[in-house]
């Protein structure tokens, strides 16, 4: 249904519960290396339960191989807490890439730049950032939500 990437993500446990999002709605998963873990890593593979051999797995060693190896026209949504339009004001179609950075980081300035009128956050007081397992969801759940409509 939609297309997750991680760049660069850093916390395998994150990661196999994104992988079970992304088996929930249908999604792929997109990983760009490096990856701050193995893919055999047990916390991953725990957190992503007898579910992690079922995800749609695709590895990619940056973000511009995955961009090149996709149609001109998909659309790219970079999440980041950069940005002044809330994620459930932009209009999700089916496919999208929905574009998360490292736990610690963040997406690369250079990148959010380069996709300035393409970048959502998520809403938020009294903290800096929200795990990234839970980001992700909020997202995902209101893209699948806007195409029940």
């Amino acid at each position: 249904m939609f297309n997750v990437v991680l760049v660069r993500p850093e916390i395998p446990p994150n990661t196999g519960n994104i992988g079970r999002l992304c088996l929930a709605t249908q999604s792929t998963l997109h990983l760009i290396k490096p990856l701050g873990f193995s893919l055999e890593d047990r916390q991953l593979k725990r957190a992503g339960l007898d579910y992690w051999n079922d995800v749609s797995l695709k590895l990619w060693d940056s973000f511009d191989v995955l961009q090149r190896s996709q149609s001109p026209g998909a659309n790219y949504f970079f999440l980041t807490t950069k940005s002044k339009r809330p994620y459930y004001e932009a209009r999700f179609q089916r496919g999208d890439f929905l574009v998360f950075g490292p736990e610690t980081k963040g997406l690369p300035e250079n990148l959010l730049a380069a996709n300035k009128d393409c970048c959502i956050s998520i809403p938020m007081d009294g903290t800096r950032s929200l795990n990234l397992a839970t980001a992700v969801a909020i997202v995902l759940f209101e893209a699948v939500r806007q195409q029940q409509r």
